[in-house]
């Protein structure tokens, strides 16, 4: 019998006696519950999402409690989660769920798919745990999977190759809806556990893959061949200087635009990102007036400049994201009384409210590292 009739059954097996089992987001037929824990278990380690989506569930339990939230709130939640895109889409699709749909998801996944941050795979994963709708998922964990099943050819970013595994995915659907649920989780499962990219089961003799005598990579000893990869170019490196300005038990924070990266969180006024020197830049001296200028809107910076005290060079932060590096110079200053700014974008806010306000990791751990922030207050 051909791989693509037992697949679903050897896979459903497979589970019983070797998938994960306990984790806070399974067997929940609540397709809220489902929504949030795919989009954060998207680009977020498990262990990190088992500590996360239990509190994030707490503070906002309904897609009506979610879209009612301020945006701020929302992104102060998901702090330390990374690629923020995904929160601001979450308080948006929640908006959309309340409007177009009377705050129940649809069960259909084309509806799901036109929600704002739900691509096919998750429209699929929601689909099927919540409605059991025969729809199939396809993240990077089940295209290995079938890449190296099939021994399919081509880099998966390739047009091609991908309508190839979508088809292969739908031809693997068991055949009774009840089935989706375990069948999707066990997918899921398989390949974070057992087929792994650096370190499948087939490879390490320690168990013995379901699809040993089926899989054309394992056959043909190619395994670690499959998915095919293409060439990363290096990330390129960028730096910047920030502002940690202080006044009494205040910070000055400014709101990144919502496009930026690290878009709609609160951060340290900072100059623009640009291509880092070859050349090291310890020695450098930047003066006051011209820091100033460069991190704060030109009419803000020639009054502040006249009460800024105690202005001192930092240490030097290196973040790294998916696809560059940002090298960030903080510089430290008091000013001897408040002062308003017109940009409504730049505020002062208390340290002890610090946790109100979505901070780029970065940021909150030097904050947190400076004691400006207590633990307890960046759960708040």
């Amino acid at each position: 019998m051909s791989l693509t009739k037992t697949f679903s059954k050897k896979l459903i097996s497979w589970h019983e006696v070797a998938g994960r089992q306990g984790l806070p987001w399974q067997n929940n037929r609540d397709p809220y519950a489902v929504w949030v824990s795919e989009i954060m278990l998207q680009q977020t380690q498990v262990a990190t999402v088992l500590e996360r989506y239990p509190r994030f569930m707490k503070r906002f339990p309904t897609v009506r409690r979610l879209a009612l939230a301020d945006i701020d709130e929302v992104l102060a939640e998901w702090a330390g989660l990374g690629y923020y895109s995904r929160a601001r889409n979450l308080h948006a699709c929640a908006k959309q769920v309340m409007e177009q749909f009377s705050g129940k998801f649809p069960r259909d996944p084309v509806l799901l798919e036109q929600l704002k941050g739900i691509g096919r795979s998750t429209a699929g994963a929601i689909a099927s745990f919540a409605f059991q709708e025969r729809a199939p998922i396809l993240d990077a964990n089940v295209k290995r999977i079938l890449a190296r099943l099939f021994c399919i050819d081509g880099a998966l970013q390739d047009k091609v190759v991908n309508e190839q595994l979508w088809a292969l995915a739908s031809s693997l659907l068991p055949s009774k809806p009840q089935d989706m649920p375990i069948y999707t989780q066990a997918l899921m499962d398989f390949g974070a556990t057992w087929c792994t990219s650096r370190k499948p089961v087939c490879l390490t003799g320690e168990k013995k893959c379901p699809f040993a005598k089926d899989c054309q990579a394992n056959l043909s000893a190619q395994v670690l061949l499959f998915p095919q990869k293409t060439i990363k170019a290096k990330s390129p490196e960028y730096e910047c200087d920030m502002l940690l300005l202080r006044y009494s038990d205040h910070v000055l924070l400014q709101k990144r635009p919502s496009k930026a990266i690290w878009g709609g969180l609160w951060c340290l006024p900072e100059s623009a990102w640009v291509a880092k020197a070859k050349v090291s830049k310890a020695d450098s001296r930047v003066k006051p007036k011209e820091l100033l200028a460069l991190v704060l809107p030109n009419e803000q910076a020639p009054p502040l400049l006249k009460i800024c005290q105690q202005f001192e060079r930092g240490e030097q932060i290196k973040h790294i994201f998916t696809h560059r590096r940002l090298w960030m110079q903080i510089w430290h200053a008091h000013v001897s009384k408040p002062y308003t700014f017109a940009n409504e974008g730049l505020q002062w806010v208390p340290l002890a409210k610090l946790g109100q306000y979505g901070l780029p990791q970065p940021i909150k751990l030097l904050l947190q590292g400076l004691s400006l922030i207590r633990g307890d207050d960046l759960k708040k």
